[in-house]
Formats: structure tokens, C-alpha cells, sequence
């Protein structure tokens, strides 16, 4: 039996997670339909316009994303610390920018002087959604129902546009994030839709190149901020220049049909990481395949399993053999 999604998501074990969301349809999510010839290529717009939108939104951050053309990957981070920081009002303004809200929320939002019973009630109702915009089943599914809407009324039909619900994984320690991102990023190397990360289209990874020729960062995704210490600002735990390195690097192996091997310039945040390159390959190259469900080191797993009351540890030989 699959494992229900509250308790897929568990903040106390870790606040990154890999998400996957499918097309059911033969006519693909985006990209050049081949039996009909009708290009769907500016829909990956529509889902990297929402994911940035959402960031702004929502208590989550994107850390890597990649639109194909009939899926799509996101790694997002959960900041629990930024929802509870938010005010009742800033809730409420947040929540109304997707939603309507109730007729009490935006009297209060207006100024309108509420009752305290009325006003029990609006606190209330902020409560609910302050924990509504930290949680993925909520970021995913107006990212979802928001794309199979439009598509329905593009294409001129009805029914499921995704297969079901999306899936989720919990990424437990750096090394898991790590290469669930690089993974993520070079989506579109794998499936030969484009030559060099910078150059693949609708990606987290081209994003970055692009601002990193600016010496910057972009302002919609997580930013990388290397080892942290206390009182730093949030980010990935790693620097930019050894990620995009990595991905450079597995992503010339990929293309070379080199298995397994990176040259004498392995990067250093696969040392520190503890993962050997050939280990590294096969992760960033098979993740989708090599893991169902929580991914991190056997410790880390444990205690995920241990506050999820799970009996079985999945994933654990391909976690010892891949990440030791």
C-alpha cells in the first residue's frame, strides 16, 4: 500500500522534498505532439511562471525544477520558521491573493471593526491557513489545478489531465538533496532535449547559470550560501560553483557514455559528501528508479522511519550502497 501523504511529509526529519507530477494524456503536457504535430511548448511557461509566482506565496522554496514534456520535477524547501513569523493579517493577504477567503477574512483584511466571536472565528480560519501554506499538497495542487484547467480548456475537452495525485519523496540529509537536484537539473541532458545545463530550457539549473553570469543569484529559487553556520540566512547547503561544477561534470559523463568515472576534477562537495563518483552517476542518472520513497544515510532513514511508526526501512540497501 502506498504510503498516505501526511505522513509522507514530516518537517521534524527534514523540510526538502522531491515532488513528481505526471500527465495522463498521450498528447503530452508540453512539447510538439508527434502523431498530431500541434506544439504544446509554451505550457512549460505555465508551470515555471506558477512555481515562481508560489514562492512568493507560500512558506516553500524552490530549490531545482525541471518542465518535460509530460512531467515535471520540483525540489522544494519547507520553512516552517518564515509561516509562523507571518501575522494574522499577512495570512490572510497571502491566502487572498489564490483564494477568495470567507465574507469574515476580508471584512478583517478591510479594517471592518468584527465582533469578538466574529473575530474568534477569523483567527481561527488563519490558523488553518497559515498551516494550508506551508504544506506541498496545497502548492502542488494549485499548480496542477491551475495547469489541467487550462490545457481542459485549450485542447477543448474534459476529464484528468495528471495521472494522480503527485508523488513525493523526503531528501534527509545533503547528501540526498544533492544529488536529487543534480538529477532534477539534468532532466533534459538525459532525455537529449538539450546539449548543456545552461542551455536546457525551463530548468532551475539555466536560471542559475544565467544569474551566475551576473554574479548573482536568482531571487525566486533558494540560493546557495555554502556551509552554514548560526545566524546565517537560509539557503542550500552548498556553494553555487561547486553545484554547477557537478552538474557540468555528470552531465558530460551522461553525454560521453563514460559509466561511472569523473575525471581528476571531482568536485569537492562530493568528498565532502561521502559519495564516490562512480556512486555518484549512477544516483543522479537512475534516482527516479533507484529510490521509492524517504532517501538520506542509514541513520538519517532510521529515525525517519522511527517518528513515522514505520516498520520497514525502503530504500536502505540502495541508500548503503550508493551514499557509503
Amino acid at each position: 500500500m502506498a504510503t498516505p501523504r501526511k505522513q509522507q511529509i514530516s518537517l521534524e526529519d527534514t523540510p526538502y522534498y522531491h515532488c513528481v507530477a505526471r500527465c495522463v494524456r498521450r498528447a503530452f503536457l508540453c512539447g510538439e505532439d508527434k502523431y498530431s504535430g500541434q506544439s504544446y511548448e509554451h505550457r512549460r511557461g505555465w508551470i515555471e511562471d506558477k512555481l515562481h509566482f508560489l514562492k512568493q506565496v507560500f512558506a516553500i522554496d524552490v530549490c531545482a525544477y525541471a518542465v518535460m514534456s509530460n512531467h515535471y520535477h520540483v525540489v522544494v524547501f519547507i520553512d516552517e520558521a518564515k509561516a509562523k513569523q507571518w501575522s494574522m493579517i499577512e495570512v490572510l493577504e497571502r491566502w487572498h491573493t489564490l483564494y477568495k477567503g470567507t465574507l469574515l477574512t476580508k471584512q478583517y483584511c478591510q479594517g471592518e471593526v468584527l465582533a469578538k466571536p466574529l473575530l474568534d472565528i477569523v483567527k481561527s480560519t488563519a490558523k488553518v491557513y497559515r498551516k494550508r501554506l506551508m504544506k506541498i499538497s496545497w502548492f502542488m495542487g494549485y499548480i496542477n489545478e491551475g495547469i489541467a484547467r487550462a490545457a481542459n480548456q485549450e485542447d477543448n475537452c474534459t476529464g484528468r489531465f495528471w495521472e494522480g495525485r503527485f508523488k513525493s519523496q523526503a531528501l534527509l540529509d545533503e547528501a540526498a538533496l544533492a544529488s536529487c537536484m543534480a538529477y532534477v537539473d539534468l532532466n533534459p541532458i538525459r532525455a537529449n532535449a538539450a546539449e548543456t545545463p545552461e542551455n536546457s530550457e525551463h530548468t532551475s539549473v539555466k536560471l542559475r547559470c544565467e544569474q551566475a553570469a551576473k554574479s548573482k543569484q536568482p531571487s525566486t529559487l533558494l540560493p546557495f550560501i555554502g556551509n552554514p553556520t548560526k545566524g546565517m540566512p537560509k539557503g542550500l547547503p552548498f556553494e553555487l560553483k561547486d553545484y554547477l561544477k557537478l552538474i557540468e561534470l555528470t552531465g558530460r559523463c551522461i553525454r560521453e557514455g563514460t559509466c561511472g568515472f569523473i575525471e581528476k576534477s571531482q568536485p569537492a562537495i562530493l568528498n565532502r559528501l561521502n559519495i564516490s563518483a562512480e556512486n555518484w552517476l549512477v544516483i543522479t542518472t537512475e534516482f527516479n528508479t533507484q529510490f521509492h520513497g524517504a532517501i538520506g544515510h542509514e541513520v538519517a532513514l532510521s529515525d525517519y522511519c522511527e517518528h513515522q511508526q514505520l516498520k520497514r526501512r525502503q530504500n536502505l540497501s540502495h541508500c548503503n550502497q550508493l551514499f557509503s
